[in-house]
């Protein structure tokens, strides 16, 4: 069986893939706000397995599944699937808390005052507003729980060309899903935010496909006209950065995943890379 991925990581993570897989079983632990019957087909929006190692945190959407870390109050990871029918513009940024959490597991609007003046830090969309916009539940990308604090050079600059990658992707004709897994990662301290001294800013995102593996690393500090193609690193690599540990292709076979986590992948050249 042939597997290939596309997928991005902010300086937090991020990972896609473009294959298929037999959906999920919903946990007893997750949350499940659109319910879950024999008569609704299961919400996929992780080709090979949802990434594994994350807290007992998760929440599925259609616009996303997100796995959410209550000493963080970010997210380990948000998987999601990038379509031509989801793909759509106008949708508008009305920040709220998660309503499905625990209010003392993630954060409310407010937390993010004097942020942007103070860090030059902005709200990133995780799952991204522009590729997931068509989802009946589009208004859920604006929940906190799926937002991290990025520096706006990076989520204006490389952050969004990179989003537009992905697009691009699922916007050609006959062209596969494009499912993506991102996430923050603590490499070192960076700074707290200003309104919210006890959290954490993540230091590094990162973002990987699954279309032949094309994973991202971004620096918190990656100047705003820096070239994607210069972050390409391997999941092996994402995957020793994260905290918790995280497994993010548990499904694929041992052997599968061992050569394709070890590489850079094939896909530069689609991405316009060379």
């Amino acid at each position: 069986m042939k597997y290939t991925f596309f997928r991005l990581l902010p300086v937090i993570f991020l990972a896609a893939c473009t294959t298929t897989k037999q959906p999920e079983p919903v946990a007893s632990n997750t949350f499940s706000p659109m319910g879950v019957s024999e008569d609704e087909p299961e919400i996929d929006n992780c080709a090979v397995g949802c990434p594994v190692g994350g807290s007992q945190q998760t929440v599925i959407l259609e616009a996303y599944t997100l796995n959410n870390n209550r000493n963080t109050r970010f997210a380990n990871w948000v998987a999601y699937k990038v379509t031509l029918d989801r793909i759509a513009s106008g949708g508008t940024r009305n920040w709220k808390r998660d309503p499905v959490l625990p209010e003392s597991d993630t954060l409310a609007p407010a937390a993010y005052t004097g942020a942007n003046a103070a860090l030059s830090i902005d709200r990133e969309h995780q799952a991204p507003l522009a590729g997931l916009a068509g989802s009946s539940d589009w208004q859920s990308l604006n929940y906190l729980s799926n937002i991290t604090p990025q520096r706006s050079a990076l989520n204006q600059g490389p952050w969004a060309r990179l989003e537009l990658k992905e697009r691009l992707l699922a916007s050609r004709p006959d062209s596969p899903p494009v499912y993506v897994v991102t996430g923050p990662l603590f490499t070192r301290k960076i700074a707290t935010l200003p309104a919210a001294p006890d959290v954490e800013i993540p230091s590094g995102q990162s973002s990987g496909n699954r279309r032949v593996c094309r994973v991202y690393h971004g620096s918190g500090y990656a100047p705003r006209a820096a070239n994607i193609c210069h972050y390409q690193v391997t999941i092996n690599e994402i995957e020793a950065k994260t905290k918790p540990h995280l497994n993010i292709w548990p499904s694929l076979p041992e052997d599968v995943a061992a050569k394709l986590k070890s590489r850079k992948g094939a896909l530069a050249k689609a991405m316009g890379c060379l």
